[in-house]
């Protein structure tokens, strides 16, 4: 791709940029709009609906920003959770990495990379090819690959440098029922509190949601009380049967779910599963209970860490080991299948970057394709975009797919579709890209270990200009379009003006850290990747860490609520792909070498992954465990500052019942007497 066709993608992302921060700006300042820009504000009481009409509120300003930066960081950690906190680091590491990087790649490997001769481009600069901005540029055998060997090893321990001195937080720190008691109380006598033992309740959660959903649509109803009173049938779909008062007949059927509800509530009380919450006194008697074998069998006491209760994922308790397992099967299978289809739209893109290729298969469009605006949008920004438009699809599939796999908590479906995603991506987008077009029937490369180097660094450099324009489409774009939520605005306004939903059913949103998180390491590994190779990218790496930064910042603090804490479980996720990311770029840097004629640099490079390998086998041993456990010392040291509290044994109180199925709690939707609302089955039995 030529310069040109690069300046013309980047001025239209960011036209498009600037126009999504005006209407941001403008937007936020909406009273009907404060749901979707402060809807955590909203639920803080901090914010309320309402306001005329004036002037300034039509006037862009930039006080959004300010209001952002100014929170310290122990101020947003308190605020925003550890969770959050953690994802902001990301971007604070990445800043760093990348400002020493494009300090050096742009003022020292960019101008040597100029100076080559190895590709004859005689045109003038405006319309030279990004290759000649590249290490491919750099004559063969050239005395001057050794500044890029040792910048590889600069910048390597720069990053392992940053890595370990992050400054990584810290996390904070019979029947079925009769059997739980009994062996607890005998066994750990003086920290046993409580337990809580789950159910088979399936049927009664789809139960209370139809009558959530049911009760918001009937109260939105009522909410129109201008309205004329609608009728419906009685029969399927509405369509058959006599015709009823919509509103008669939806109280009627709430009436009739609040019915089944209570029933299948008493019910549920035989319907034990073989799975309990157990609560303890003190933190140190749950860290013992929890990593020492309970039992002589093994597989009889399996004992794990429990999660938040507002975390608890309850679907999984009512699976059956072996359904449990083949569903591991089916998301594998899944997974893998989706992975391979996915090379079908990368294939198509590949294919819209090369302008000779579609003149080959669309001959009758060779006169448009030869355009100029024409080829400078095909191979500049159409690519870029029709692939990020393929990948918005594969976040929300990898969480239903983690949801399949028996995890006991939302926080952990979260972690492994993250792990998921990231994967996906980095083979997707990185490998398959690099690995497509000329270089399609290479992939048996993975199977020849020798050959990895060379291939790789034959392919990589070829798509530089590809990665830098998605950095622009699809960082620079989804980065702003972060900020103006314009889906939820465009809901928001569908609901206020046809709806007309009320208070009740609002709920302020919480961060999808599977999609986000992988999206952020992706533009890590281009920038780690193709610092030796095209530095031309680390400027506009930078500028998405910087436009992140401070755009994840307003959003925490004004638009997210977390739904759940893992204690920063997130970071090793990062940790591993920047290593990763590091080993591969050592990878390439000895083919690229070895390519150049220049073997004694590749031979020294040999040191450089393994060091960098010894280096993460070091954190693991030495960090890992933060995120594993919480360490004896600080639980000991929490429970001896909480033992004189006067309000313990409140706290002790509200433990005893925090782990109760919420299915089994009494509903309160239509209006009947409080005798009716209670479940048959009495809060004493759950």
């Amino acid at each position: 791709m030529i310069l040109s066709a690069l300046l013309t993608s980047v001025a239209i992302n960011l036209g498009l940029c600037l126009l999504f921060f005006t209407l941001y700006s403008i937007l936020r300042k909406q009273p009907g709009n404060i749901t979707v820009y402060v809807p955590r504000l909203v639920a803080e009481g901090k914010v309320k609906e309402g306001g005329h009409f004036n002037l300034e509120r039509l006037l862009p300003t930039a006080g959004w920003v300010r209001k952002a930066w100014e929170p310290t960081e122990e101020e947003f950690l308190l605020n925003c959770g550890l969770d959050a906190f953690v994802f902001m680091r990301i971007f604070v590491f990445s800043l760093k990495v990348f400002t020493f990087g494009g300090i050096i790649g742009m003022f020292v490997l960019f101008p040597i990379n100029y100076m080559g001769s190895q590709l004859s481009d005689d045109s003038d600069f405006q319309h030279k090819s990004l290759d000649s901005f590249s290490v491919s540029n750099v004559n063969n055998g050239s005395n001057r690959l050794w500044i890029h060997f040792s910048a590889a090893y600069v910048f390597t321990g720069v990053v392992c440098y940053l890595l370990y001195f992050r400054g990584i937080p810290i996390p904070p720190g019979s029947t079925c029922t009769d059997a739980v008691e009994r062996f607890f109380s005998e066994y750990h006598p003086s920290t046993y509190l409580s337990h809580s033992v789950v159910r088979r309740s399936n049927k009664l959660h789809n139960l209370i949601t139809d009558a959530d959903k049911l009760y918001k649509r009937l109260t939105n109803l009522k909410q129109k009380n201008d309205a004329p009173k609608k009728q419906t049938r009685e029969g399927c779909l509405g369509l058959f049967g006599p015709k009823v008062d919509i509103l008669d007949h939806y109280e009627r059927r709430l009436e009739n779910i609040e019915d089944n509800v209570r029933k299948e509530q008493s019910s549920v009380a035989s319907k034990e599963v073989p799975a309990a919450f157990v609560s303890f006194k003190t933190r140190f008697g749950a860290a013992i209970a929890l990593n020492i074998q309970e039992g002589v069998n093994p597989t009889e006491w399996i004992t794990e860490e429990a999660p938040e209760p507002h975390d608890v994922y309850w679907p999984f308790f009512t699976v059956s080991f072996l359904k449990r397992w083949i569903s591991k099967l089916v998301v594998f299978v899944a997974y893998t299948s989706l992975t391979i289809l996915f090379l079908i739209p990368v294939a198509i893109v590949q294919g819209l970057t090369h302008l000779d290729q579609l003149e080959t298969l669309f001959p009758f469009l060779k006169g448009i394709l030869r355009l100029s605006v024409v080829s400078q949008v095909i191979t500049g920004y159409l690519p870029s975009l029709i692939l990020q438009l393929f990948l918005s699809f594969i976040p929300p599939t990898m969480i239903m797919l983690s949801s399949l796999q028996g995890y006991i908590s939302r926080s952990q479906i979260q972690k492994s579709a993250c792990t998921k995603v990231l994967l996906f991506t980095i083979w997707n987008i990185f490998f398959a890209n690099v690995l497509s077009g000329s270089a399609l029937y290479r992939v048996n490369v993975f199977f020849e270990p020798k050959s990895i180097p060379r291939v790789l660094a034959e392919a990589v450099p070829s798509q530089a200009s590809f990665f830098i324009a998605y950095v622009v489409t699809s960082g620079w774009t989804t980065i702003a379009s972060e900020l103006l939520r314009l889906t939820t605005l465009i809901s928001n306004f569908i609901s206020r003006t046809f709806c007309r939903n009320g208070d009740d059913d609002f709920e302020p949103p919480s961060i999808p850290y599977h999609s986000e998180i992988p999206r952020i390491r992706l533009f890590g590994l281009l920038g780690v990747t193709y610092f030796l190779l095209a530095p031309l990218i680390l400027p506009f790496l930078l500028i998405y860490f910087c436009l992140g930064y401070i755009i994840f910042r307003n959003q925490f603090l004004k638009v997210y609520v977390p739904k759940f804490e893992t204690g920063g479980e997130f970071w090793p996720t990062v940790h591993n792909s920047t290593i990763f990311s590091l080993v591969l770029m050592h990878v390439i840097a000895i083919g690229i070498f070895g390519l150049k004629n220049l073997p004694l640099a590749a031979g020294l490079t040999l040191p450089l992954p393994i060091l960098t390998l010894l280096f993460n086998e070091y954190c693991q041993k030495r960090f890992l465990p933060i995120f594993k456990h919480f360490p004896l010392e600080c639980l000991i040291k929490k429970d001896r500052a909480e033992q004189n509290e006067h309000n313990m044994s409140e706290f002790y109180d509200k433990m005893a019942n925090a782990y109760n199925d919420p299915a089994l709690m009494p509903i309160k939707y239509s209006e009947r007497s409080d005798s009716q609302r209670t479940p048959l089955l009495h809060s004493s039995q759950v």
